[in-house]
């Protein structure tokens, strides 16, 4: 399995679909990633060579930012939400929906599984 930045891309997939194990590129990200680097979108990760997979990984690292930098920025922008005292960072806070979804009937992804109420069997 080929790394980049410590993440093993699966061998047997495009390379296209590869890159996008890398937290931070999507699908459109890896088109233009590999369209700069001159790779065939269409080739198998196994049938890249180590030098392909070095351009690929350093023109990732000159141009995007991935992985423990793009979880660390998105975890203080978050933080500072919070710190400042916002409407949003009190919804992160609280772990309510943040973007306006409505919390009466639904959210129960962010909001968790509803609390049990009854259902106390005597012995």
């Amino acid at each position: 399995m080929p790394r980049i930045f410590g993440v093993d891309i699966p061998k047997n997939k495009k390379i296209k679909v590869s890159l996008r194990y890398l937290y931070g590129i999507g699908a459109h990200s890896a088109q233009k990633i590999l369209s700069e680097v001159g790779v065939d979108p269409e080739k198998r990760a196994s049938e890249l060579s180590e030098e392909q997979i070095s351009q690929i990984a350093s023109y990732i690292q000159a141009n995007y930012r991935i992985e423990g930098e793009l979880r660390r920025e998105t975890s203080q922008n978050i933080r500072r939400l919070i710190e400042i005292g916002s409407y949003r960072g009190y919804r992160h806070k609280k772990g309510l929906p943040v973007r306006g979804q409505r919390t009466k009937c639904n959210a129960r992804s962010r909001k968790g599984p509803r609390p049990r109420v009854g259902g106390i069997k005597k012995k």
